[in-house]
């Protein structure tokens, strides 16, 4: 994923570039404000440029809308009502006073008992988090097991668990690094990124046989990244 800028009249705006084998091209504005064009491997700079241009407009309107409902819409409060997300299912957070500290499920809510007070929302911050970084651990490495078989690879790969700010997953060395916020999406979005990290180790960059292996370990894995990052990114 590249950053570019794309330059209308006096203004200028920045977009990230995502080349992938397709035919044609997809524009996403994110939540996040973030703008991402999809286009296949070999779009000249001049194509992409005209069909950026021709969808600037659209592009104000999307960037106009999410900045009007963004602070609505992203920002966590950390108090009873709001959404969170647990492996591609929604809950309800309620924050109740206890004797102890303990996070858990129940029956679409998502219970997080303080031994603060509830408006205390670091603490409900930290043990969310907490609780969100040991079950993307234990579900990851069952994941990343059973995905490791698959590719057949006699040296040794390890895992590791991370917040990360920009990215679900990288792979450095020996090390696939997996964000715990990953652990909101869907097992299929999971098994996509760690697969997507197990193709890096034959294959250092994004090149045409980078695309082609992951095809192979992991097809239609263009639909499952669409839906994880216009839910999630």
């Amino acid at each position: 994923m590249n950053k570019c800028k794309i330059i209308f009249g006096k203004h200028t705006r920045e977009y990230q570039l995502v080349r992938e084998k397709r035919t044609t091209m997809k524009l996403t504005v994110k939540p996040s404000l973030d703008i991402v064009l999809a286009c296949p491997l070999h779009a000249t700079d001049e194509k992409i440029e005209t069909f950026l241009h021709r969808k600037w407009q659209w592009i104000d309107k999307q960037v106009d809308f999410f900045s009007k409902y963004k602070k609505k819409i992203y920002k966590k409060e950390y108090v009873s009502g709001e959404s969170f997300y647990y492996l591609g299912r929604q809950y309800q957070l309620i924050v109740k006073k206890s004797r102890e500290d303990k996070v858990m499920l129940s029956q679409g809510k998502f219970i997080v008992e303080t031994t603060l007070d509830k408006e205390h929302k670091a603490h409900t911050k930290l043990l969310i988090d907490i609780w969100y970084k040991e079950r993307a651990k234990s579900i990851f490495k069952e994941r990343f097991d059973v995905l490791f078989e698959n590719f057949g690879y006699t040296k040794k790969v390890l895992l590791r668990v991370a917040p990360m700010a920009r990215k679900w997953g990288s792979f450095k060395g020996i090390t696939v690094t997996l964000n715990p916020l990953l652990i909101q999406a869907k097992k299929e979005a999971i098994d996509y990124v760690i697969t997507h990290e197990l193709c890096h180790v034959r294959y250092k960059n994004h090149s045409k046989k980078f695309w082609e292996f992951l095809d192979k370990m992991y097809p239609g894995w263009e639909k499952v990244k669409e839906k994880l990052e216009v839910k999630f990114g």
